[in-house]
């Protein structure tokens, strides 16, 4: 990742009004934005009709297209970027969702942050539910999981980011999936309790 001073440099210039500093931001960072799109879209099925650079394109555009681009720094500006990716990923979910409107919820296995390649327009929307309800329980872990699961981060990177060790990161990753698992678990066992 690109070294924080910089990044938090070009954040404070593009508040000052600075047009040039958003492209100089664009090349230091799109980098590291392409990556984790890649990582992130390499689990997705294999005719997804969403391509890592259009979602790292898309991304950029949503993020420079916020009125309120107050970022502070480089790890508040990765985990706006996270969250906007999510965003983008859970849209085109809701959108694939409604052609099909499939009853039964599919399993997510959080694992390794990872998912079974097939169509996972439920998987992220089941997904993206139950984060939300954490993140009003814990919001750092709620962001642990975004950065990893849809950024696709390590836990060194997302302890980097977050600014608290990588041992705090893997304690609370390890604590939001067991969580995570079980509301989609009891998820899944309504929507096989309830009648077609």
């Amino acid at each position: 990742m690109p070294a924080e001073g910089e990044i938090t440099s070009l954040l404070f210039q593009m508040k000052q009004g600075d047009r040039h500093a958003e492209s100089r931001l664009a090349a230091l960072v799109y980098t590291d934005l392409r990556r984790v799109a890649r990582r992130l879209m390499s689990r997705e099925r294999p005719d997804h009709t969403l391509e890592p650079t259009a979602l790292v394109n898309e991304a950029y555009l949503r993020l420079l297209a916020q009125y309120d681009r107050d970022w502070n720094n480089r790890v508040h500006f990765f985990s706006v970027a996270a969250q906007v990716m999510r965003r983008i990923l859970v849209d085109h979910a809701r959108s694939r969702s409604a052609e099909k409107r499939r009853a039964n919820l599919a399993k997510v296995d959080l694992e390794h942050a990872c998912l079974p390649v097939n169509d996972r327009s439920d998987e992220i929307l089941a997904l993206d539910q139950v984060l939300d309800r954490l993140a009003a329980l814990d919001a750092r872990q709620s962001r642990i999981v975004e950065l990893r699961f849809f950024a696709g981060l390590t836990e060194d990177e997302i302890a980097a980011l977050l600014g608290v060790s990588p041992r705090t990161v893997k304690r609370e990753w390890s604590f939001a999936k067991a969580w995570l698992k079980r509301e989609l678990r009891s998820r899944e066992a309504q929507s096989t309790e309830s009648p077609a």
